[in-house]
């Protein structure tokens, strides 16, 4: 049986992990890996996290399954986190997931469930495991166009025109901030307008919220999601909590479901369930938990949100660092929209050969597509970063 399997491609960014950790020089960059590092280039364990860490290694008394849906008082805090105090409760279901990745897994594989015939439009680019799922499960995908390389910020008319192709139950896969791969956001005025658009071609949006906290603060990067929760009927939200909690392994996700009217809330919150039951029966719990502990916890929580408004601004510092550096050393502004994207993630908007000559002479590690993550960057490595930018061509 198994001789009939075919190889698979490799994943490019594990590749890129991997070509890193073969290269022998000492000056070496790595901006590949979509991992959150701080200025020694480690991924710490949250104070908070830690706290509550050891208060569940005292207090657990059993390992036995959660429900299906996993911990509530979980997914009521992540719920309220994202959608605000003003969540509409009577229309939410909502189920933990291994990962935001299980989320977006399951949000499919729901909206599929609802109707099979759907089309799925995606933003060109985007995260590349979006993309593979989609091809697994032989999903019709359809890209519509979001960046602009020459002003490295959103191609809002391309977007829109693209978007009007999609037909009554499409889904259309918007990111909820920190747009992975390229770092450039909607605004308000722009969410709006795509808001606009799906309600009078009854398309279906769903949002992948992977970064919350890491480009304009908690709430500032919600907003777009809860403009377009209390504006369409229906809504599908993948949410990770592995980047601003910085429990990658625990593997932390949930998926929320708004439905048009509380009377639709059970049957979709059973089908939730039901999608859990078959994937992988009962959700992890161990990350889950401490979010819910955190998240409900005073002390915890200010810490918490002490420490990721630190990491978001050191992003940032670093942002303005090196759109400075490279406007001192090229003469010019061009490079200036790496200050205005937000989160982890940038796209240079250089191309392949030049992402590759980085590599073999500078041995600056980047996707391909230029994708860099700032968070692999510290106020030493910038300058250097720069330089290797401007004597590759950029």
């Amino acid at each position: 049986m198994f001789e009939s399997l075919k190889p698979q491609p490799a994943d490019k960014i594990l590749a890129l992990m991997q070509a890193y950790k073969e290269d022998p020089r000492d000056t070496k960059i790595d901006l590949g890996v979509g991992v959150y590092k701080n200025a020694e280039g480690v991924t710490p364990i949250m104070r908070a996290v830690k706290a509550a860490e050891r208060h569940l290694w005292e207090s657990e008394t059993t390992k036995t399954y959660t429900g299906l849906a996993g911990d509530p008082v979980f997914a009521d805090a992540l719920s309220t986190l994202i959608l605000g105090d003003d969540k509409p409760a009577d229309r939410l279901a909502a189920v933990a997931t291994p990962g935001g990745t299980g989320a977006v897994r399951l949000g499919f594989d729901l909206a599929r469930m609802a109707n099979p015939g759907m089309r799925v439009f995606v933003s060109d680019p985007t995260w590349p495991n979006h993309l593979s799922i989609l091809k697994y499960l032989d999903q019709e995908t359809v890209t519509y166009r979001y960046f602009d390389n020459d002003t490295g910020g959103v191609d809002f008319d391309g977007m829109i025109a693209d978007l009007g192709g999609a037909q009554a139950g499409d889904v259309v896969l918007l990111h909820g901030c920190c747009h992975n791969p390229t770092g450039a956001n909607l605004n308000l005025t722009q969410w709006q307008a795509v808001i606009d658009l799906i309600n009078a071609k009854g398309l279906i949006p769903m949002i992948d919220i992977a970064y919350q906290g890491f480009g304009d603060g908690l709430d500032a990067d919600a907003a777009g999601t809860r403009l377009v929760v209390k504006n369409c009927p229906e809504v599908i939200i993948a949410a990770s909590c592995s980047k601003n909690f910085g429990i990658y392994r625990e593997r932390t996700g949930l998926l929320m479901a708004i439905s048009e009217t509380p009377a639709q809330q059970g049957v979709t919150q059973g089908s939730l369930a039901y999608l859990n039951r078959q994937t992988y029966s009962f959700p992890p719990d161990h990350g889950a938990r401490l979010v819910g502990m955190i998240l409900t916890d005073d002390a915890l929580r200010a810490d918490w949100m002490a420490e990721l408004e630190e990491v978001r601004l050191g992003m940032l510092d670093l942002r303005e660092q090196l759109a400075t550096e490279l406007r001192n050393l090229s003469g010019s502004d061009r490079f200036g929209f790496l200050a205005q994207h937000r989160g982890m993630f940038s796209r240079l908007g250089v191309s392949p050969e030049i992402v590759e000559k980085l590599r073999a002479d500078h041995g600056v590690y980047m996707v391909g597509d230029s994708r860099m993550n700032i968070a692999g960057l510290n106020k030493n490595t910038v300058p250097v970063l720069a330089q290797a930018i401007i004597d590759a061509g950029a």
